[in-house]
């Protein structure tokens, strides 16, 4: 790659998609053709590797890049790419994401009603450490605070003692992580959830199931709200 253009402030990963995004327009790395790694790419670029890792994630998913483990990644025969706008794309995105954030709702409702009646004291100390974490990344990098958040929940799917419940939030965590990070850094509009999550940990503290059911639902709600919103806007 020839000189490295000067990333400017603000959230890295989004910039570095879209500077990756016209390289490919133009055709720097031709259909077939291996990219550089992620070392060499951070090093050209001025970045850290983990922010590559999340720009190549965006284009896979949008099937401008095949990652294929041990190999690399590789560019896809871009006339084969169905031609719709950035605007079809999202909307995509955000119909797979609603789909998930169903799923994500029913099991983790179940799971707060299962741990709210499982709890040990020994459980909210963890929870409450879990929350702070999650509060003090907020408005921090979107990678890092969306990771702290789901952190928090998956505690909370623990607890249940449910192992199916576990290995379903562990089956949808990806998608969530990958469109949540997505959403943090281009969304200024997201709701602000920090007091229902507040809600979730209080009514387990109480091993009031009732409550931290309705919290729960709250909490997740008022995402798929916003979700929806931007669906029917387009």
């Amino acid at each position: 790659m020839a000189e490295s253009p000067g990333l400017r402030h603000g959230p890295v990963v989004p910039q570095l998609e879209s500077l990756l995004r016209e390289l490919l327009r133009e055709q720097r790395w031709k259909a077939g053709e291996r990219l550089p790694s992620e070392v060499r790419l951070a090093e050209e670029l001025g970045v850290g590797r983990s922010s590559v890792r999340e720009a190549i994630r965006l284009l896979a998913r949008d099937g401008l890049v095949d990652v294929r483990h041990g190999s690399g990644t590789f560019v896809t025969d871009l006339s084969t790419i169905p031609h719709e706008g950035p605007d079809v794309r999202q909307l995509l995105r955000r119909a797979r994401l609603l789909e998930a954030y169903e799923v994500r709702r029913a099991l983790e409702v179940e799971a707060a009603r299962l741990a709210a009646r499982r709890i040990r004291p020994e459980d909210v100390e963890r929870l409450r450490a879990s929350l702070r974490e999650r509060q003090e990344r907020v408005g921090g990098d979107p990678a890092a605070f969306v990771d702290a958040d789901l952190d928090f929940h998956h505690a909370i799917v623990e607890l249940s003692g449910n192992a199916v419940l576990v290995g379903l939030f562990d089956v949808v965590r990806p998608v969530l992580r990958a469109a949540l990070i997505e959403m943090v850094t281009h969304e200024a509009a997201l709701p602000d959830v920090s007091c229902a999550h507040a809600a979730v940990l209080e009514a387990l503290e109480r091993g009031d199931a009732e409550a931290a059911v309705a919290a729960t639902a709250d909490n997740l709600e008022g995402t798929m709200a916003f979700i929806r919103a931007e669906m029917a806007d387009r």
